[in-house]
């Protein structure tokens, strides 16, 4: 299993980004999946959540309204498409997929929001 994360960067206060996660090593299509991220200093949290079919999401309150959790089953990828980013979202955004009891995380992709 491998889960390749990008799209993170530098953006200001109010600004939007796109984060990418592709799939590998598994049926990509069969599994929900899921964006957690880590603060420095604080413990991951979980941030979104899309079913398999993408036809169910989850959102954590803090993102609620601002994020959008898509995936296309054809490219083996999940997205988080973030707008009116604030400071407080600045972390390491991680891609998640559990597997049964086995769960499985990408590297991370940093995203800091600052002027």
């Amino acid at each position: 299993v491998q889960l390749v994360e990008s799209g993170g960067g530098l953006v200001q206060p109010g600004g939007s980004l796109r984060l990418s996660c592709v799939a590998s090593g598994f049926t990509f299509s069969s599994y929900g999946m899921r964006w957690f991220r880590q603060a420095p200093g604080k413990e991951r949290e979980f941030v979104a959540a899309i079913s398999w079919s993408g036809g169910s999401t989850a959102y954590a309150d803090s993102v609620k309204g601002r994020s959008t959790i898509s995936r296309d089953n054809a490219r083996n990828t999940m997205y988080l498409q973030m707008n009116s980013l604030k400071p407080e979202d600045t972390a390491v955004y991680y891609c998640n997929a559990q597997l049964g009891t086995s769960d499985h995380w990408g590297q991370g992709t940093q995203v800091t929001v600052s002027s």
